[in-house]
């Protein structure tokens, strides 16, 4: 079969928000609101988590490395998308756009199963508390942690090099950053291979860590109704509020995000439902977890008052 010639596409280029036309600015101004909120509510946990000695419990840990993850994550894809919102058509490299794709996949999926591991470890403390500081040992949160990496490291591997084997006809990216869909749309040949891999891939990424979450909770559910008096039940479910609302959250929004059908995507829709996941959702975790939890709340206030 004679092979095709494809025109070397070297670069591409966002198509972001101009659709919003004027609005583009205010856009600006609440975007950054939001992302410095982010990032200082995720440092701030993350610093406090390793200051104050109370904290140093694997709940706390995972915390931490969720928070450090967010940030990373985050850095990762808003500091160019503000700057698209204020200098339109900004190039980005092919490698450029396969290094954001990289780590992009890496951190979600990180994210994804360090909040699995954050179930596992409310399932230990509330179904065998008796047991808690054995099978939550250093050795077992490291592995979880090191696990959630290394899954993450896997999927972004066989994402980006499925993904820049292929040839390109087009050079403008609908969104505003090198997220996988918008990418492959811009291939001169068949992407089946690469649609098969995504869907397999996101389930994976996206079920298994559900499933394993729903599990805990069953479990979770069922130790809590067997408690006799009405505060212990709601003092014990109080304990695992702010991890399952992050969870419907992220979850949800990832689903809708990676698994819906192709037929029901709208530019402007889409935009907006990442912009939940890339922003919001980082910004829930500090606030969630932290503002809202009084061992936290308790160091904050231990911190602020050694050093006035």
């Amino acid at each position: 079969m004679q092979r095709k010639n494809f025109t070397e596409v070297t670069e591409f280029v966002f198509l972001g928000f101009s659709s919003f036309g004027k609005h583009q600015i205010t856009l600006f101004v609440v975007f950054l609101t939001v992302y410095i909120l982010t990032l200082a509510g995720n440092i701030i946990t993350v610093t406090i988590i390793h200051i104050d000695h109370h904290l140093h419990t694997p709940m706390y840990f995972f915390l931490s490395m969720l928070a450090s993850s967010e940030t990373v994550y985050t850095l990762v894809i808003v500091p160019r998308m503000l700057s698209s919102l204020i200098f339109h058509n900004q190039p980005i490299s092919l490698a450029g756009c396969a290094t954001q794709m990289f780590f992009f996949v890496i951190l979600a999926t990180n994210n994804c199963f360090l909040l699995t591991a954050m179930g596992y470890d409310r399932y230990v403390a509330i179904c065998r508390p008796l047991r808690y500081t054995v099978i939550m040992s250093k050795g077992l949160y490291a592995q979880l942690v090191c696990g959630s990496f290394g899954t993450g490291l896997a999927m972004a591997v066989l994402h980006v090099t499925a993904m820049f084997n292929l040839p390109f006809c087009g050079i403008v990216v609908d969104h505003f950053f090198c997220d996988i869909y918008p990418v492959m749309k811009l291939s001169c040949t068949d992407t089946t291979i690469n649609e098969i891999i995504n869907y397999g891939v996101s389930s994976f990424v996206i079920f298994m860590p559900i499933g394993l979450i729903f599990i805990s909770y069953v479990l979770i559910i069922s130790s809590i109704l067997k408690i006799a008096s009405s505060e212990g039940w709601k003092k014990t479910f109080a304990t695992c509020a702010s991890h399952l609302t992050v969870v419907i959250v992220h979850y949800g929004c990832a689903s809708i995000a990676y698994l819906k059908p192709k037929s029901e995507s709208s530019l402007e829709k889409d935009l907006l439902l990442s912009m939940t996941y890339t922003i919001i959702t980082p910004l829930l975790n500090p606030v969630v977890y932290s503002l809202r939890n009084k061992e936290f709340k308790d160091a904050l206030c231990r911190i602020v008052g050694r050093n006035i």
